[in-house]
């Protein structure tokens, strides 16, 4: 396909260029053209096409007509072209097929016609030939091309010819050599040069041949005007589509109905049905594309309810929905996730219309939404019935059902029983061996498609080079990516943001962002550090690829995992440099990556510049809160989302129910189950109700979690898992086996995360043996290949056994080498049990892993402290003062009433501060006479620098708890990091004092105090 270059004319032209007069080229048709000419029939002198007698003599040298000096050669020229004219017209008019337009062609090339200047009319007349009669656009561009004085028939055929085809590219292409030439496009050429524009999203062209089009007073023309708004509108220029259409002095019902389609397409509802109901006032009658671009508009919004009571509606003013008015209601539906939705309306149009292929590829597409494969087998049942089997395009879709309902065998099937497979069929089938990951089938089904004679295209290479990045082989990736070019295919964007987006999402994020720097001109690098890899495949680029929005939201994330805020930073100036910032998909994209690198200002200033915010936009924001650890800033966030009009998804739910686990908000908690519940939310599907779980288990309501989970009535792994690790945190380690045996006996199947939650639970009740028999299980009956978290509950389980020398033993002969977690897992048990020695090893591997996490120096002076050995304790101290480390700010959350209270280290006192004191002195001054003395000789995560260094954010808390709430009823306290010995110590008297339940959530465990015990058993 031709490849057109915008810049190469301008429109301004028109009106002063004459005619380019340019060499005529040799013809340089290959001989076989010849040969199959002669050969496709036994030509008799009665059959000749072109006579004897009007065959140029060959001794005779061309001459120029008009200039010759004997008239009866002029007179013998004449003859000839009126001759080869007629005879090109009639077949032209008979139109008998492209062999006979190929003997056309031969004879005449044989008579010499061609050798004479002047014939350009008769090769103009047969490219219209060649294309009319068959199709034969290669042969017609060929001749074309050669042609020195092209014709605007000419030029319109070739033309027409590329749209048909849908070849836009090629439409400008030749579009550009009309220009460069001088000939000006008729009012019935124009609208197809626009459509291309369009098509391409070609706005610089488009606007050229407006100004054309306003010189030559062509914006009267209804089908001038109605390209002209179409075009704007498929370049996102909606006003000036408005411009337009308000500007044109005859409209049509069309011209109505491609500015409500350019509405609905924008999602612009309320100005689609402003202009619906503007163009009845104005006298025009609504047709049936009118309604079904209303009604597909409401359906993809998910106003499903509004959309049907238009599609009644408009039978009852005398137009007949057809099946294309009930896809778009069925295509919202799937858009809209609405999938059991999509089903129903499809038995609702079975009733009245007769579903076409296009009817049966959406409903598919639920059928693999839902993973619902019996109606997958019935939908397929009904394409057998129906005579839809042997449309590709329905073959595809049953693939790609089979495929996401986990049935690659019967995906097969469908593909094998295909007689006329074609490139697009394999590529579906090549969709589905990628996503399980099969890459060897997927090169030999490549193989049969070169056997067959399927020529593999830019799609099928795509999907393979995804295949490769998201199973994160970058070398395989990169072949594959060069063997492109080898078989004439150029990389486009597309090939660019599956490598970008796999990597990124394979944890290969640095060659993400190097494939994002090759993309740019040596000028323009937006991404320069030194530490990125070299070996891109930027050899492999012959032309600079612009990066579109899904380019640059990959890259963005790459950034984000690798906390690259100065990359970042760059990414952002790209942004702003290329108009990117208007992209609301983008925009959120930068706010998350903000948010992932610790940035929360930057981030809600990009947010606040959001001119189109949505649900999406603000689910980003609000969960980059809770990950800086800002939950009640979420929380907060919410009414104000609601105020501006924004319906919350299942998303923002979900996020909502995390702040409150994060703060142990229960209440709020409670109140946010209840608005799920009155909004109709379906909290049994497995995601909300594991969510719901883990937040009741956060929040210390572990009965609340088993009812959510008892009343949840699918239950898949993840939702077993949720529940096991609810009482896991809690410490019933009982519980947590026999929830895991209960699993066992459902049938489902566990998997690795189901055993970190049993083997946690071990650890934390100190059952060694059954760690070590659930830890054999995992491989010898499940086939699941312990990992390293694994070993690290292992570690945890010996750690918290005071197996200290074997846990160290264990770490020195597993397969993996351990990771800063798993040192940090035998360090604290080093802290629980006293031990300095094998403590100094632990705490010297994590200085290494991690040299700038101020909490192993602490835990390490913590140690040396519990064995009296001050010096040591300062000096690891002063070492940590000396790096510049800080701890994170810590910080306590307890709900009380309605509201939130924040207890954050260094702020402004609490408005109670005088009261809390006042606790603290009588519950110190029990402590005392039951014998407790305060731990000095211990070092806090950070709150030592606290102005009231005595009071921890949980003792704080605490204290105001206890003077807000009832006598005797429960407190519930969040805290960010872990928990000091001496408030844990003193958290366990006050239990007894005060007689209360005591819930805190720190960092590491959920600890219940009551009667002076903890859940934790010491050991955290």
């Amino acid at each position: 396909m031709a490849v057109f270059n915008a810049t190469c004319f301008h429109l301004n032209t028109f009106s002063t260029v004459s005619p380019a007069t340019h060499q005529s080229k040799q013809s340089n048709f290959p001989p076989t053209f010849k040969i199959r000419a002669s050969k496709s029939r036994n030509v008799g002198s009665e059959e000749k096409i072109i006579p004897d007698k009007v065959k140029t003599q060959q001794t005779a040298p061309p001459t120029v007509l008009g200039n010759a000096q004997n008239p009866n050669l002029i007179r013998e020229k004449n003859e000839q072209i009126d001759y080869c004219v007629s005879l090109l017209q009639n077949r032209i008019r008979d139109t008998p097929g492209i062999p006979d337009t190929k003997q056309i062609h031969a004879q005449i090339m044989k008579s010499g016609i061609f050798d004479s200047d002047g014939f350009s009319f008769i090769k103009n007349k047969l490219v219209i030939l060649y294309v009319k009669n068959s199709g034969s656009v290669d042969d017609a561009r060929q001749l074309f091309d050669e042609i020195p004085e092209r014709t605007v028939p000419a030029y319109a055929t070739l033309i027409g010819s590329y749209a048909r085809l849908l070849q836009w590219g090629d439409v400008l292409s030749v579009f550009g050599l009309m220009v460069r030439d001088g000939v000006e496009p008729d009012k019935f050429l124009v609208p197809t040069i626009l459509k291309a524009c369009g098509a391409l999203q070609a706005l610089s062209v488009g606007t050229m041949v407006h100004a054309f089009v306003m010189r030559k007073m062509l914006e009267s023309d209804v089908f001038v005007g109605n390209s002209l708004i179409d075009m704007y509108a498929k370049c996102a220029r909606l006003r000036s589509s408005r411009q337009v259409f308000d500007l044109m002095v005859e409209r049509d019902v069309v011209s109505w109905t491609v500015l409500l389609t350019a509405c609905a397409d924008a999602g612009l509802l309320d100005e689609a049905v402003d202009i619906f109901e503007s163009m009845q006032l104005n006298g025009v009658r609504p047709d049936l594309i009118s309604w079904n671009a209303l009604i597909s508009c409401f359906a993809q919004n998910g106003d499903i309810d509004v959309a049907l009571q238009l599609l009644e509606e408009m039978q009852e003013k005398g137009t007949k929905p057809e099946a294309i008015s009930w896809n778009g209601i069925i295509s919202g539906c799937v858009q809209n996730e609405y999938f059991e939705d999509a089903f129903d309306m499809f038995c609702r149009m079975h009733s009245s219309e007769n579903p076409n292929a296009v009817t049966v590829v959406t409903v598919l597409s639920a059928c693999s939404g839902l993973h619902a494969l019996n109606l997958g087998k019935e939908m397929h049942s009904y394409v057998m019935k129906h005579e839809h089997k042997s449309n590709v395009f329905v073959g595809g879709a049953l693939i790609d059902m089979y495929s996401k309902c986990g049935r690659i065998d019967y995906a097969e099937r469908v593909f094998a029983q295909i007689r006329r497979k074609n490139t697009a069929l394999c590529n579906n089938m090549i969709g589905a061996y990628v996503s399980e990951g099969k890459m060897e089938d997927v090169l030999e089904l490549l193989h049969l498609m070169r056997v067959e004679g399927l020529k593999p295209d830019i799609i099928t290479y795509n999907t393979m080079l995804a295949g490769y990045a998201k199973m994160g082989q970058k070398d395989k990736a990169f072949d594959l990516f060069s063997e492109m070019g080898q078989v004439g295919l150029k990389p486009n964007i597309v090939s660019l943001n599956v490598l970008i987006s796999g990597f990124q999402q394979q944890g290969l994020s640095r060659e993400a962002l190097n494939l994002f720097r090759t993309m740019q001109s040596p000028s323009e690098i937006v991404l320069k550090y030194s530490n990125v890899n070299t070996d891109s495949p930027a050899k492999l680029l012959d032309k600079r690829i612009h990066p579109n929005a899904i380019t640059i939201t990959g890259v963005l994330s790459a950034c984000s995992d690798l906390n690259l805020m100065y990359q970042g930073k760059e990414v952002h100036a790209y942004i702003l440099r290329n108009c990117f910032e208007g992209n609301v998909v983008v925009s959120s994209a930068l706010v998350d990556m903000y948010s992932k690198c610790l940035d929360m200002e930057s981030a809600v200033k990009v947010f606040h510049r959001i001119s189109d915010k949505n649900t999406i936009s603000w689910n980003i924001l609000m969960s980059g809160h809770n990950y800086n650890r800002e939950p009640e800033v979420a929380l907060r966030l919410f009414p104000k989302m609601l105020e501006d009009g924004f319906i919350p998804s299942s998303i923002t739910l979900i996020i909502l129910v995390s702040a409150c686990s994060h703060m142990a908000a229960l209440r709020l908690g409670r109140q946010l189950h209840g608005y799920i519940e009155k909004c109709e939310f379906d909290e049994s599907t497995v995601t909300i109700a594991s969510v719901l779980i883990d937040m009741y288990a956060k929040c210390g309501g572990i009965l609340e979690a088993a009812l959510v989970f008892n009343s949840t009535t699918q239950k898949d792994v993840v939702l077993w898992n949720a529940m096991i690790s609810g009482y896991s945190m809690h410490g019933m380690a009982k519980d947590a086996i026999r929830l895991f045996k209960q699993l066992e006996a459902s049938g489902v199947k566990p998997d690795h995360i189901t055993f970190i939650a049993v083997l946690s639970a071990c650890s934390h009740e100190g059952l060694v043996e059954e760690g070590w028999k659930y830890f054999n299980l995992m491989e010898s009956v499940y086939g699941i290949t312990p990992t390293l978290e694994h070993y690290t509950c292992m570690v945890g389980i010996m750690g918290g056994a005071g197996l200290l020398d074997e846990a160290l033993n264990f770490m020195r002969r597993m397969r993996y080498q351990p990771d800063a977690c798993m040192w940090a897992t035998l360090l604290r048990a080093c802290r629980v049990h006293s031990n300095s020695e094998i403590g100094e090893k632990a705490a010297k591997a994590l200085f290494e892993l991690e040299p700038n996490n101020a909490s192993n120096y602490i835990s390490l002076s913590n140690i040396y402290g519990m064995n009296g050995m001050w010096d040591a304790a300062v000096d690891v101290r002063i070492a940590m003062r000396a790096r510049g480390l800080k701890t994170v700010l810590p910080c306590s959350w307890i709900e009380v009433g309605n509201m939130i209270h924040a207890f954050k280290a260094g702020e402004s006192p609490h408005p109670e501060s005088e009261r809390i004191f006042e606790t603290w002195d009588r519950l110190a001054q029990e402590m005392e006479n039951a014998g407790y003395f305060p731990h000095e000789i211990t070092f806090h995560d950070g709150e030592d620098v606290d102005p009231f260094s005595c009071f921890h954010t949980e003792k704080l808390a605490l204290c105001y708890g206890i003077i807000s709430s009832h006598s005797h009823s429960p407190i519930r306290i969040s805290k960010n990091i872990r928990m000091c010995i001496d408030c844990h110590t003193s958290t366990k008297l006050i239990s007894k004092i005060d007689r209360r339940e005591i819930f805190i959530k720190d960092g590491c465990f959920y600890h219940h105090f009551k009667d002076g015990m903890c859940s934790c058993r010491d050991n955290w």
